[in-house]
């Protein structure tokens, strides 16, 4: 291992290390606002140096939250730095995922006939590391428009397929699909391109694994929310990264209620984790077994980009904690309520 891996491998675990404990949760989930969220963030936890100059009087849910967001950004900016194919690959996949992200908000936000708000909420720290054109994609009201505004990124000849119906309105479920698949895929070929033996091995197995329940977890929206037939349920799925077979897809596809969706994926090798990792509901799932992956790696993997890319999907965790903190507070939800959110 050359001494460059192993100050990334250093490095990711050293991050991991002072991320949120229990303990910090609790203390939390005592504070009675926003502002006393953000000034234990700033005095007790490693969140102090990028709200060092925040002061608690102006700070708000979604400027905390934007701050948070950009924090992590960057950290995974600096993390991927180094001279490595598979690093460059890692950075690509966090500027592709936050890129479609945007994309499906706007399109989220045409629906509610609310496209204004997109600017505003727009990450600006992001602006100068995407080929995106943000202003036109913002003022952007046609379908000509949408696409000329995506003219640079390849995302244009994705959404290219898809057209608006008679309202005007994009199939965001189908687009979703698509976009993710895309970003899944340059992951996995940047895998399978750079890495080889143990590594390739362990990188592989933590993709599938995540796409199995994204799977499993998309067909029991699918059939919850759109009544979907079974063929239209499995042209809606990314099953080409996948260890589950297509005769338990297809049964699950088919499956006349949730409780035999989850009786089905437990008949998979990775569905037997299923009653381990402890869950709310069904779109729980997915981010936990996602944790559960990602904590091992980090505590027992000797492959520097298996611990980064662990690492990566266990700081997407403390974010999405942290989201669901803050908002509850700012809403008054009671502390066993949002606690029962949280992936500890």
């Amino acid at each position: 291992m050359s001494s460059t891996s192993l100050a990334v491998l250093t490095k990711a675990r050293a991050k991991f290390g002072k991320q949120l404990k229990e303990q910090d949760y609790n203390n939390l989930l005592s504070c009675q606002s926003v502002a006393e969220v953000m000034v234990y963030l700033k005095s007790h936890t490693h969140f102090s140096s990028v709200l060092a100059e925040v002061n608690e009087r102006d700070v708000h849910r979604g400027r905390l939250e934007m701050l948070l967001r950009q924090n992590q950004f960057y950290e995974f900016d600096s993390l991927c730095r180094y001279d490595s194919e598979v690093s460059s690959g890692f950075s690509r996949f966090i500027i592709e995922r936050t890129e479609i992200e945007q994309i499906l908000r706007f399109l989220i936000l045409q629906k509610a006939n609310s496209t204004d708000k997109f600017i505003f909420q727009f990450p600006a720290y992001f602006s100068k590391h995407t080929e995106i054109d943000v202003n036109k994609l913002a003022n952007a009201r046609s379908d000509d428009e949408i696409l000329e505004a995506l003219k640079k990124s390849p995302y244009h000849k994705i959404l290219s397929k898809y057209k608006p119906d008679s309202e005007g309105k994009w199939p965001v479920s189908d687009i979703e699909m698509s976009l993710y698949g895309y970003v899944f895929a340059n992951l996995l070929d940047t895998v399978v391109k750079n890495t080889k033996g143990q590594e390739r091995n362990e990188l592989r197995t933590m993709l599938y694994t995540i796409n199995d329940y994204m799977t499993f977890s998309r067909i029991l929206r699918l059939k919850k929310y759109y009544d979907l037939p079974p063929e239209r349920i499995k042209d809606n799925l990314f099953i080409g990264y996948t260890s589950i077979s297509n005769k338990l897809i297809d049964q699950m596809c088919a499956a006349k209620s949730s409780a035999e969706v989850f009786s089905i994926m437990q008949k998979s090798g990775s569905g037997r984790m299923i009653n381990k990792i402890g869950y709310n509901y069904a779109g729980d799932i997915t981010p936990r077994v996602e944790y559960r992956l990602a904590k091992k790696n980090l505590r027992f993997s000797t492959n520097p980009s298996v611990v980064m890319l662990s690492y990566m999907f266990a700081s997407d965790t403390e974010l999405m904690n942290l989201i669901s903190l803050i908002e509850g507070v700012r809403y008054n939800v009671d502390a066993k309520t949002i606690k029962s959110l949280l992936i500890l």
